[in-house]
């Protein structure tokens, strides 16, 4: 069993990952008391400047994360794309890793996550896994699902990417192998969606749990663009959506933030995906909500007292900045009133999640024009 911290020590939590989540989880934690370490894969990530403490070294690297882990009260992570042998060894010398290297396979291996969601009786796509090409199994369920079919790769795959529609113009043999040619696939049915939800839940060391109110995402080209809250779908939706998503938090038993991404369909609501590490479809909690979900993330890692989150108006827009074709202007956009700038601090990259913008109010649409706005002065058109 992981030690026991005393919160009255100031713990200290080491950070897996130097993104815009460790970005993040640093500030949020200026009012905590805790002493946060960072590792970090080169001298350019984005966190760095906004930790004391860093060691560099990579994710991936068996004895990188082996020594780190060992360096603090609690480990966590960035991102999900670690080293899970050294997770487990860290587990064994009953070093404090969380979430666990069992509730990280649900967000690193999406066959394994679908497999043991629907063996739960959890609701999830109708979907077959393919560890090598069989075409008999691909073309039987192609044919079960003429309105088409979504290829998956099991591990790897984030914001659209590892992803791909068999349809018009597709040779689904032909991109399922390029596919496998890199691991187990995961064949999907191409769900007719109503809308999409999150629901990011948090889980303390002591099983205790705070739930974030269901928000509507909108996705463009498998990228997250914008997050409204409160959800504009019908009561019977939502409280079908966070029912799901306490289910699936029970199973997955992850220590700190759990989102879960949800379809409403006309057959109901369907998982879609998790992650188990702040997600984007909770930034807007930062302004939106009286304890963010990095806050209460980091709480839970360090077995602090979880604080239920209230939401601080009465409509919340946040929006991602996506780098487009050239530079957007900060300055200008901060000059939107009412706008919330996050800069994560990386390079310029069209296609790139740069920041995002959070507007908070009492008016829809005025909160969703002002995201906008701001956003637009970040991410131009031209």
């Amino acid at each position: 069993m992981p030690k026991v911290i005393d919160p009255r020590s100031n713990p200290s939590v080491g950070v897996i990952g130097a993104g815009q989540l460790a970005l993040m989880m640093a500030e949020a934690a200026e009012a905590l008391p805790l002493e946060l370490s960072l590792l970090a894969a080169s001298s350019d990530d984005a966190a760095i400047s906004h930790f004391r403490q860093v060691t560099f070294g990579s994710a991936h690297e068996y004895g990188d994360v082996i020594a780190f882990g060992r360096t603090n009260d609690a480990t966590t992570f960035d991102h999900e794309l670690v080293n899970l042998d050294a997770v487990v060894a860290l587990e064994d010398e009953g070093r404090a890793v969380f979430p666990s290297s069992q509730a990280l396979r649900f967000a690193v291996d999406k066959a394994y996550q679908r497999m043991v969601f629907a063996a739960e009786g959890l609701p999830v796509p109708d979907f077959v896994v393919l560890e090598h090409f069989d075409e008999m199994a691909i073309r039987d369920f192609l044919a079960a699902h003429p309105e088409g079919v979504v290829v998956k790769s099991a591990r790897g795959g984030y914001d659209g990417r590892g992803v791909a529609v068999l349809g018009a113009g597709v040779d689904p043999l032909e991109t399922i192998t390029n596919f496998l040619s890199a691991g187990t696939v995961v064949l999907e049915e191409r769900v007719s969606m109503l809308a999409e939800m999150a629901v990011s839940i948090v889980t303390g060391r002591n099983g205790e749990t705070v739930v974030y109110p269901v928000v509507d995402t909108v996705q463009r080209d498998g990228m997250c663009v914008e997050v409204n809250y409160p959800s504009t779908l019908s009561t019977e939706v939502a409280e079908a959506a966070e029912r799901i998503a306490r289910a699936v938090a029970r199973r997955v038993n992850a220590v700190g933030v759990l989102a879960v991404e949800l379809f409403a369909t006309p057959k109901g609501v369907l998982i879609n995906e998790v992650a188990t590490r702040p997600h984007n479809s909770g930034h807007w909690t930062i302004e939106g909500t009286s304890a963010s979900q990095f806050e209460n993330h980091l709480r839970a890692v360090a077995g602090l007292e979880l604080i239920s989150p209230v939401a601080t108006g009465a409509f919340v827009t946040m929006v991602n900045v996506i780098g487009t074709s050239r530079p957007g202007d900060y300055e200008a956009a901060r000059q939107v009133a009412g706008a919330s700038i996050h800069d994560y601090g990386k390079s310029w990259r069209s296609g790139r999640k740069l920041g995002h913008v959070t507007a908070v109010g009492d008016n829809r649409s005025g909160v969703t024009k002002t995201a906008w706005d701001a956003a637009a002065l970040l991410q131009p058109s031209n």
